[in-house]
């Protein structure tokens, strides 16, 4: 992918990370937790790969979308560890929610990742400016 193809992708995955994040709100009116917690996780997967391919670090699976950012952003502080659990932790919701039987989220539990995902969202964007 040349310069050109990758800036492009950046500013479709921030488009893409702002529209997904603000869905978030119209599923926690309507108390589909297990939604909002997944919207929530893409918001911020979106963020996490368009810094990823900003740095042409690539990953192909979101189990190694979550490894590259430990690796690469996390382990050497560019990213605070809090944004790196709380990327864990959405990424763990988000697939106990989608894929077990009998997993409900609470309102809590989403009402709580909701302006931490905002900050790392905001976090990414300025690391990519």
């Amino acid at each position: 992918m040349n310069h050109q193809d990758r800036q492009e992708l950046i500013v479709y995955r921030i488009s893409k990370s702002k529209e997904i994040y603000s869905e978030v709100e119209l599923h926690i009116q309507n108390e589909l937790w297990n939604t909002a917690i997944n919207r929530l996780y893409y918001a911020c997967y979106y963020a996490v790969s368009e810094l990823l391919i900003k740095y042409e670090i690539s990953s192909k699976t979101h189990a190694g979308t979550r490894l590259m950012l430990g690796m690469h952003f996390i382990k050497p502080e560019i990213v605070s560890k809090e944004f790196g659990k709380l990327y864990s932790d959405l990424f763990d919701l988000r697939q106990t929610g989608d894929y077990e039987d009998f997993i409900d989220n609470k309102k809590e539990d989403v009402i709580d990742l909701i302006e931490p995902a905002k900050k790392l969202i905001f976090e990414i964007e300025k690391l990519i400016m």
